[in-house]
């Protein structure tokens, strides 16, 4: 064996052009099964590749910051959810994501689209997903919600396609999709027409006060498989109502929270069994029924005075989505943008310029 060594060398050295065609062809294939090797593990994993430096810098002048003085990192991701077919997101649907992204640089921020193609391992050309992949802590996967609900009281629900044709299906779902994620991860989740102004990790087991004696769930913060949210789904199929818009959403809340507490009126700020109902100003410091007041102007002290209590603000995209938001101006939701999500607010500018140039 001690021979063979020597008489190798011998024979390289003597055929070097040989020697080195064999060295090139072996390093080639080396990198083809690597680079196979890593492709479809990123499709196993179905979180999609992440934009070149180029791109990125086409949002920022420099790699995105986000905001400092929030808590320590610990588990759990914030979760946002697209239950529809959509995969061209509005500018606030980036502008939610973007903000929770800044404001939780410890923690992964998953966004499920039930339009992205399972399998793929690259997202479709849009602004927004080049803009949102930059940022280090984000993922954009798809939503399968039969995996999702697998496991869970609502796999049942989810599996009688009767429940599909009803009016208010689409939200329906979007409420059994928060609540499972609750149940199966924990964590938090988010609706997509929230603007994130602070760290929201020191919450935990906790939704909002929409208004009177009535809770919303498109804030949740719970611990995984936390008993009241186990009650939630149990509700959302034993007293299923698919003609009433709110009847697995907010009344769903509201009505299991009453009887988690035994009790028929909703304390703001009350703690019950561990579960707290936050205050009204924690996420919806702007009620529905004045959505309108978003698109008006307002100073800065008074905007600092209505928000010195808010963790996030909800835009009530319901109501709100046919409004014409004047990007540069003073009103309210144009100032959350600049501060909150300054690159879709860059974005949003520039589209605007655009569309406003003479056609020659």
């Amino acid at each position: 064996m001690s021979n063979c060594v020597p008489k190798l060398t011998t024979v390289l050295l003597s055929h070097r052009p040989i020697a080195l065609f064999i060295l090139t062809v072996s390093f080639l294939f080396f990198a083809s099964v690597m680079f196979h090797w890593t492709t479809g593990e990123d499709a196993a994993s179905q979180v999609y590749t992440l934009p070149t430096q180029s791109i990125c810098e086409q949002f920022f002048a420099s790699p995105p910051h986000t905001i400092a003085g929030g808590p320590p990192p610990s588990p759990g991701n914030v979760f946002f959810v697209e239950t529809s077919e959509r995969i061209n997101p509005s500018y606030l649907f980036t502008c939610s994501v973007e903000s929770a992204a800044r404001a939780h640089p410890g923690t992964r921020v998953v966004v499920l689209m039930k339009g992205l193609a399972k399998g793929n391992v690259s997202l479709p050309s849009h602004w927004a997903f080049s803009l949102l992949s930059c940022f280090p802590n984000m993922e954009i996967r798809p939503l399968d919600l039969a995996e999702l609900f697998s496991g869970t009281p609502l796999a049942k629900w989810y599996s009688q396609p009767e429940h599909q044709k009803g009016r208010y299906y689409l939200a329906h779902l979007s409420d059994a999709c928060r609540i499972a994620i609750m149940w199966k991860f924990g964590g938090i989740y988010l609706d997509t027409d929230f603007i994130v102004l602070k760290n929201l990790k020191n919450l935990t087991n906790a939704l909002g006060i929409e208004a009177q004696n009535v809770l919303n769930g498109a804030f949740l913060s719970f611990k995984p498989k936390h008993e009241f949210i186990e009650l939630c789904m149990q509700d959302f199929v034993g007293n299923y109502k698919s003609w009433i818009w709110g009847h697995q959403g907010p009344q769903l809340l509201t009505r299991v929270f009453k009887k988690w507490c035994s009790i028929s009126n909703i304390q703001s700020g009350m703690i019950c069994k561990g579960v707290g109902a936050l205050s009204r100003e924690a996420f919806y410091p702007i009620p529905w029924q004045n959505w309108k007041k978003l698109f008006e102007a307002i100073g800065s002290s008074e905007l600092h005075n209505l928000l010195k209590n808010t963790y996030a603000v909800h835009i009530w995209n319901k109501l709100s989505h046919d409004a014409r938001l004047e990007i540069t101006s003073q009103a309210l939701l144009a100032q959350l943008y600049s501060q909150f999500c300054p690159a879709t607010s860059a974005q949003m500018k520039k589209d605007s310029e655009e569309q406003s140039k003479p056609v020659m």
